[in-house]
């Protein structure tokens, strides 16, 4: 199977080339561009995303041989979260050779979060399913990099950051809504607004409620942080 110049170039910036190119090709594949003749990477998905947990957790245990599991579980999550994978994707411009559906184009979906996040855990199960585990391994610790070593010892996940937040100033905690739906049955899209009590606000749109909180609250605590 040939690769397109655009994977190609993916490759090249990932770091690895496929022995197996469908691999590529199915980790890059939304589900709203599956059909009979072409797998989506939802599998892919859930086993990037045990691999790569896998290898931050023995990475965190060899940076730090002296940290109790309360000062490493904080870490992790910090580092596997769905928000972290988009970035990584960011950097590699992942969104860039994602196939997706007309729907998922015209609504932005090549800058989703979650999306960027599911998608680059399945290009890990791809180097994972196609070089074994000591490829993708070193893959992962060069696209995370110093991310390893610098991630707070205190890390915590956006939503708790922002609570934090909120009622060291005195305010009640933040407030959660589902805005909007959108999206086939299988593959729905949740906009989640958060709202504090000074009427600051920010929104976000994932594939599960859970991420779009996530998402949103980071959005909104990178505001009032700036600020």
């Amino acid at each position: 199977m040939k690769l397109s110049a655009e994977l190609r170039a993916f490759q090249d910036r990932l770091g690895h080339r496929f022995a197996r190119p469908e691999l590529l090709l199915r980790a890059v594949t939304h589900p709203s561009m599956s059909s009979l003749h072409r797998d989506d990477n939802q599998r892919l998905e859930f086993l990037g995303d045990r691999v790569l947990g896998l290898v931050m957790a023995e990475a965190l245990l060899e940076a730090d041989p002296a940290a109790a599991e309360g000062q490493l579980a904080p870490r992790y999550n910090a580092l596997v979260r769905k928000e972290t994978c988009a970035a990584v994707a960011r950097e590699t411009d992942l969104g860039a050779v994602l196939k997706l559906g007309r729907s998922e184009m015209k609504s932005g979906g090549r800058r989703k979060e979650a999306l960027l996040g599911d998608a680059m855990e399945a290009v890990i199960a791809a180097v994972y399913l196609d070089a074994g585990f000591a490829a993708a391994r070193a893959r992962i610790m060069a696209l995370w990099g110093d991310r390893i070593t610098t991630v707070k010892a205190d890390a915590r996940d956006a939503k708790t950051a922002l609570q934090e937040w909120a009622q060291a100033r005195g305010q009640h905690p933040p407030v959660y809504e589902e805005s909007a739906r959108s999206g086939p049955d299988h593959a729905p899209q949740f906009t989640i607004q958060v709202s504090l009590q000074s009427g600051q606000s920010a929104s976000a749109t994932a594939g599960s409620k859970r991420h779009a909180e996530h998402a949103a609250a980071q959005a909104l605590l990178d505001r009032v942080e700036a600020e």
